[in-house]
């Protein structure tokens, strides 16, 4: 259980014991004085377990079918291993017809390694300021004044 629902079982116990009120419990869990009334009457009923969110473990209905995800994957390893996220994202729908979110499709790449996160701590080499370093070359910072 998460601490969410610890919380709830808390604050229903309290209310069946007679120590907190319902309108009390509603505020201390954000909810509604019905919602609060509802709960109260799972949790005597069928006890703690009833208070976790009925959809807990179940995939979402909003979730794109794992064979296009597959199929997406595989094109873009296959062929546009070089492509990010958005040019993948529109190649694949004017070539083949696969639909998908430019987030989606870098989630998926990032998740099967085919595209680095910058959060991923991957170096980050600057062309600019190593053609600079170069030019300037090491006796730049190794200069004395004359005064």
């Amino acid at each position: 259980m998460s601490g969410r629902d610890l919380k709830r079982i808390e604050a229903l116990t309290e209310v069946l014991a007679g120590r907190r009120t319902v309108v009390s419990a509603a505020a201390v869990l954000a909810l509604g004085v019905r919602q609060t009334f509802r709960l109260l009457a799972r949790y005597e009923e069928q006890g703690g377990g009833r208070l976790v969110h009925k959809a807990r473990g179940r995939a979402s209905s909003r979730q794109t079918n794992a064979g296009v995800r597959e199929y997406a994957v595989e094109l873009v390893r296959s062929r546009y291993a070089d492509f990010g996220p958005t040019l993948a994202t529109e190649v694949l729908l004017d070539k083949h017809g696969v639909k998908v979110g430019r987030e989606t499709l870098r989630r998926w790449m990032v998740a099967d390694g085919l595209w680095l996160s910058r959060s991923s701590g991957a170096a980050s080499i600057s062309p600019v300021s190593d053609a600079s370093a170069m030019a300037t070359g090491p006796d730049r910072r190794q200069r004395t004044s004359l005064v």
